[in-house]
C-alpha cells in the first residue's frame, strides 16, 4: 500500500504531508505549496492502508492461534482463504469507490471469520 500511495502522489503531483516534500528536487522540479493540500486519490489509498493496519495484525494472531487448535484442514482453508478474499474484495471496493454497504458487507464477512476463529480458539483453550 505504501508504494501505491507513492504512485498516486507522483501521478497527482500532490497529496504530500510534510513541508520538506515541497522542496525543489529532481523528482519535484516545480514545488508548490498546494502540493501539501489533501488529495482525495492519495488520501483514499491512505485510508485503505489504515484499514488494513487495523485488521491484519489481529488476523495474523487469530489465524495462528486458530491453526494451533488443529481444526479440520478444510474448515481452516475456508476460513483463512475466506478472510483473505474478503479483504481483497474490500480493498477493491474501497479503491473503486463502491457504496458503503458493499464495503461494510465485505468487512463484516472478514470480521465474522475472525470472531469465529477467536471463539473457537478460546473454547479449545478452556477445554470446552
Amino acid at each position: 500500500m505504501s508504494w501505491l500511495t507513492v504512485v498516486r502522489m507522483v501521478q497527482a503531483k500532490g497529496g504530500y504531508r510534510s513541508p520538506e516534500d515541497i522542496q525543489k528536487t529532481p523528482m519535484n522540479p516545480a514545488p508548490d505549496p498546494a502540493q501539501l493540500l489533501p488529495n482525495e486519490r492519495v488520501d483514499r489509498i491512505r485510508r485503505i492502508q489504515m484499514n488494513d493496519l487495523e485488521s491484519l495484525p489481529y488476523f495474523l494472531i487469530a489465524g495462528l492461534l486458530y491453526v494451533l487448535t488443529e481444526p479440520s484442514l478444510r474448515l481452516a482453508q475456508c476460513l483463512l482463504y475466506g478472510y483473505v478474499a474478503s479483504r481483497l474484495l474490500h480493498f477493491w471496493a474501497y479503491l473503486t469507490g463502491q457504496i458503503h454497504e458493499i464495503r461494510a458487507t465485505l468487512w463484516t464477512v472478514g470480521s465474522i471469520i475472525l470472531v469465529f476463529m477467536t471463539v473457537r480458539t478460546l473454547l479449545v483453550a478452556l477445554g470446552a
